[in-house]
């Protein structure tokens, strides 16, 4: 069931949108006023928002301007409500960061249609989101794994290297203290890769093959580290 949040400092209207959106089987959540209908935004995470523009604590513009700034609710559609008909007042709405808006007095059938067509936007939102996601997640999983085979190849010859020595007879401390600093240089680029890929914020996708993609990492510390092995 889809979940519509209604904004309005007056009962009435706030009653006839509840009343419409109910019978067509939206779950319907209210606030009246500005302040109260932010913070509802912010916990209920709607899937559509139909908001008055005149409310005397804070106008429909500036709670659309904030919820769109929001990163936790920008991606929800916005529905202004309003009595202005200029088209000033439609710009500065639409410019508010809002999806669209219905004009005082509004009949049933313009109201359905607006709200059908906005929650198509929020429902193809949040599959373009999921797909982000799941792009993301399978890059991190090759950049990790084409990252981190290297130093795990030089790990696993490394220690194949110790354990062939400490057999022998003659024990060669060089020998074993060279792999062993191959193995610290192995595990501070396991080290690195994995720093890095935790302190990423917002991912750059990066091409690896025809269709597979990486996460691109700061590569200076890698190339060090290979002139070093090499």
């Amino acid at each position: 069931m889809k979940k519509i949040l209604v904004i309005d400092d007056l009962p009435e209207n706030v009653f006839m949108l509840q009343d419409r959106l109910e019978h067509e089987g939206y779950e319907v959540i209210t606030a009246y006023n500005g302040s109260t209908g932010i913070e509802k935004a912010l916990s209920e995470l709607p899937d559509l928002i139909l908001l008055d523009v005149m409310m005397p604590d804070i106008t429909g513009i500036e709670v659309c301007r904030r919820l769109v700034n929001d990163p936790v609710t920008k991606n929800i559609p916005i529905i202004l409500v309003t009595a202005k008909s200029g088209a000033d007042d439609t710009k500065e709405g639409l410019e508010a960061g809002a999806f669209d808006y219905i004009k005082k007095p509004f009949n049933r059938t313009e109201l359905l249609a607006r709200v059908k067509s906005a929650l198509k936007l929020s429902e193809a939102h949040k599959l373009l989101l999921e797909a982000e996601k799941r792009d993301t997640f399978m890059a991190t999983v090759v950049t990790a794994n084409h990252k981190i085979k290297q130093p795990l190849t030089l790990l696993s010859l490394s220690s194949a290297a110790i354990k062939r020595e400490l057999e022998k007879d003659e024990i060669s401390k060089d020998l074993i203290l060279k792999r062993m600093n191959y193995i610290d240089i192995a595990i501070k680029e396991i080290t690195d890769v994995l720093n890095q890929l935790n302190e990423i914020r917002t991912p750059i996708l990066s091409k690896y093959t025809s269709n597979i993609k990486m996460v691109k990492l700061d590569e200076d510390n890698q190339d060090e580290n290979k002139g070093v092995i090499e």
